[in-house]
């Protein structure tokens, strides 16, 4: 299996907005506990750490409360004949409760519907701290990958640059160039015309949302500092701009 299997994991991660949960859910006294699973909202950082929102009312939480180990299933196979022919990995990893104002915006922004309940006393954001991720990229392509590996060693310099400089080009973008935002999701991706916004930028590509519909569209070269955003992403408005209107797919 070649070398660009962790660049695989973390696109396939990137975009999707939700995942599969599994915890050890505890057992009644003096009885084993049982493997527990469940779907969840999950946005990712700028170092591919998943970002939950949970209620303290849920099963899941109560189990993380008393075993923080999770697993995190995401699933690129939809829409295929042989889904078993399509790529799908497990994030393993602890699950600790964090204040970090600057996560909880990046998962908002990813779920803006969330907000409705983002406030209330019972719900808790959660940052995963991934320890390795198993992959299968179809049949017999199958490979375990530390965190060491999935990390994009020439990218880690920039992680707390994008971080600080999102939420900037964000607003940027969806106020000053929602043309732009729609001709991504239309000309280079094939999606449907709708009210697309921009919901997160990193070192690999950019986010984006339109209802229940999210997207995902990579930039040909990482870029290695915010400030060349301005550049890529102008490129890829030109890009769209010279590309017929074509089907999803």
């Amino acid at each position: 299996m070649t070398d660009d299997l962790p660049h695989l994991v973390r696109e396939l991660v990137r975009g999707r907005d939700r995942a599969a949960l599994a915890t050890a859910l505890p057992g009644p006294a003096g009885q084993a506990g049982w493997p527990y699973s469940s779907l969840v909202l999950v946005a990712v950082d700028h170092d591919l750490a998943p970002i939950l929102l949970l209620s303290d009312l849920a099963d899941h939480s109560k189990a993380i409360a008393s075993d923080d180990r999770i697993s995190l299933l995401f699933d690129g196979t939809a829409g295929l004949d042989q889904p078993l022919t399509g790529p799908r990995v497990s994030l393993l990893g602890r699950a600790r409760r964090t204040d970090d104002s600057r996560l909880k915006r990046r998962f908002l922004a990813h779920h803006p519907d969330a907000d409705l309940y983002a406030g209330f006393a019972d719900f808790k954001f959660y940052r995963v701290a991934v320890e390795r991720a198993h992959l299968v990229a179809g049949f017999g392509k199958i490979r375990w990958l530390s965190a060491a590996e999935l990390a994009d060693t020439s990218l880690v310099q920039s992680l707390a640059a994008f971080a600080a400089a999102e939420d900037g080009i964000l607003a940027h973008m969806n106020a000053d160039h929602a043309d732009a935002v729609q001709l991504y999701a239309t000309r280079l991706l094939g999606h449907p015309a709708g009210d697309w916004k921009m919901t997160g930028i990193d070192a690999g590509g950019i986010d984006l949302r339109c209802g229940g519909t999210v997207a995902r569209l990579g930039f040909e070269t990482p870029l290695s500092a915010p400030v060349q955003a301005r550049t890529a992403l102008v490129a890829l408005t030109a890009k769209a701009r010279a590309t017929a209107i074509r089907a999803p797919g």
